[in-house]
């Protein structure tokens, strides 16, 4: 199919799902998970809003708090399979390594579940990541295109993204569930 097609598709399938949670819909919709790819629309004016496909938190507060060096981020992760997964081994330490000078990246302990995640995906700067074939999380503080094996999982709070960036090289964060 051709890529205007998908992602005329993938519209569309966002703006119908829009309309069914804004009309009280208990989210049995059929929504197939689909994300959009990196030939849809810039996110310049993206939210905090989780993806299309995943469901804002049920009443609990998914925070983290990320500590590297004496510099403490907050992120919000979203409700998918992957973000409860990743709370699940809350607290840790990941000694993550500097790629391309967008983004932070370090191996978990276990892996995360893709279930309900698209192939890939095109992470904004300030999200909160999962690259599945290296079993790593991932802070993005650069632009990042579209590549197969990333599922975005949560979105860094504030001006995070830029205090990272400022992180030069490797770096150990220690992610705990936040605590008001």
């Amino acid at each position: 199919m051709p890529a205007t097609r998908t992602a005329v598709g993938v519209a569309l399938s966002a703006l119908f799902g829009l309309s069914l949670a804004g009309c009280g819909s208990d989210g049995q919709s059929g929504d197939t998970g689909e994300r959009p790819s990196a030939t849809s629309p810039s996110s310049a004016g993206r939210t905090t809003a989780p993806p299309s496909g995943t469901t804002a938190p049920r009443g609990e507060q998914m925070k983290i708090q990320i500590t590297i060096n004496d510099q403490r981020f907050q992120a919000t992760i979203f409700d998918s399979a992957a973000g409860r997964d990743l709370l699940a081994q809350l607290p840790l330490t990941v000694n993550m390594i500097d790629h391309g000078a967008v983004e932070k990246t370090g191996p978990l302990p276990a892996p995360l579940s893709l279930d309900g995640q698209p192939d890939g995906a095109d992470p904004d700067v300030g999200d909160v990541g999962y690259y599945a074939p290296g079993n790593d999380l991932v802070l993005y503080y650069g632009d990042q295109s579209y590549y197969p094996g990333i599922v975005i999982i949560g979105r860094l709070d504030g001006d995070a993204a830029s205090r990272i960036a400022d992180l030069d090289g490797a770096v150990t964060a220690t992610v705990r569930p936040f605590a008001a």
